[in-house]
């Protein structure tokens, strides 16, 4: 008996060791990419976002990257994350905007100056204020930051070049289902048609519209240099993804969790931004496209009269058809864009 009183404690220690490790949490990511890393920004951000969580946190989340739409449309994938279905995803402007109306206000055309002044405008004080407004609004998110979608976008088309504000007139233009880019291309004199992105290579391919308006990565991996003829580097826009987490998985995080989210969170930022330059600047990007592709490159001047007619349309679109707390956020980007433009110049 004192030899099996001596055991017990043994026995007992041997018999939870012996317990299966608690399963890993699965954090779902869906997006609306290709899953190769090296083709567009999306996905590098989603790789690298995935390796640093599930390694940091010793396999105790893993991600499950589901990327070109397998699991529905990035609107779909707003909804997804909401319900927990899914936990994270990468959304564009256009995909968000039926759930966050005021995104509208980062369309503002002819803004920044350079790539550079992007990037301290939404890792600062207005990025931070845009997060909260939308984590407020939806409720059931949390937003951890704003990835590149391959830099500022250019203009395409199969009609003729536009090397002027009036090349624009009798070209119509796809857009995007967000108001202020009809705006802004009425503005500039072409005509705008929103159409669905999965329609868009066959729209241009048969001649229901024209042209198109995106980041040049996009531009090259969609294979529009097969269906247009003329690019115009605009610099017209820049509209980040926004990058969403299920507020009730986050907050089911331990701290140290949380930690390691963030900073992979800033470690997928780094990684989009790095992959659209490299592959803008790269046989996948204006190099090759211009084997494609006639490529006209706007003077500074030539953008300051485009942004003459384009900026007053969107502040007026901004004004009559969103509230007040947009108009708000539009004067802090404005404010923002402005100290950041300055900033990169004086580097």
């Amino acid at each position: 008996m004192k030899s099996l009183l001596k055991a017990a404690p043994l026995v007992l220690a041997a018999a939870l060791a012996w317990q299966p490790a608690m399963a890993a949490e699965v954090l779902k990511f869906g997006h609306d990419n290709k899953t190769d890393p090296f083709e567009n920004p999306q996905h590098a951000c989603t790789g690298v976002f995935a390796n640093i969580l599930g390694t940091d946190t010793n396999g105790d989340i893993t991600v499950e990257v589901f990327g070109s739409n397998q699991l529905g449309s990035a609107t779909e994938h707003i909804q997804m994350v909401r319900d927990n279905v899914i936990q994270a995803s990468l959304v564009s402007t256009g995909a968000i905007a039926s759930y966050y109306p005021r995104i509208d206000v980062l369309n503002l055309p002819f803004a920044f100056s350079s790539n550079a002044a992007t990037y301290d405008v939404f890792d600062g004080q207005f990025g931070k204020a845009l997060a909260a407004d939308i984590e407020e609004t939806l409720g059931d998110v949390v937003v951890l930051g704003f990835p590149d979608t391959g830099g500022f976008f250019a203009v395409t088309n199969s009609k003729k070049e536009i090397a002027g504000l009036d090349d624009f007139e009798g070209i119509r233009i796809r857009t995007m289902s967000l108001p202020s880019h009809k705006v802004i291309v009425q503005a500039l004199g072409a005509e705008a048609y929103p159409l669905a992105w999965g329609e868009l290579y066959s729209g241009l391919q048969t001649g229901v519209v024209d042209g198109q308006m995106n980041p040049v990565p996009i531009i090259s991996f969609a294979k529009f240099g097969e269906v247009q003829k003329y690019m115009t580097l605009t610099n017209h826009l820049f509209s980040p993804y926004i990058m969403l987490l299920n507020r009730a998985f986050y907050e089911d995080m331990t701290p140290e969790q949380q930690t390691i989210l963030h900073y992979a969170t800033k470690s997928c930022i780094a990684a989009s931004r790095g992959i659209a330059h490299a592959i803008e600047a790269s046989d996948r990007g204006i190099a090759g496209l211009q084997k494609q592709l006639e490529i006209t490159a706007l003077t500074p001047e030539q953008r300051k009269e485009m942004a003459a007619v384009a900026q007053p349309a969107f502040e007026a679109h901004i004004a009559d058809n969103l509230d007040e707390k947009a108009g708000e956020l539009l004067g802090l980007f404005k404010s923002e864009v402005e100290a950041a433009n300055k900033s990169v110049a004086m580097k």
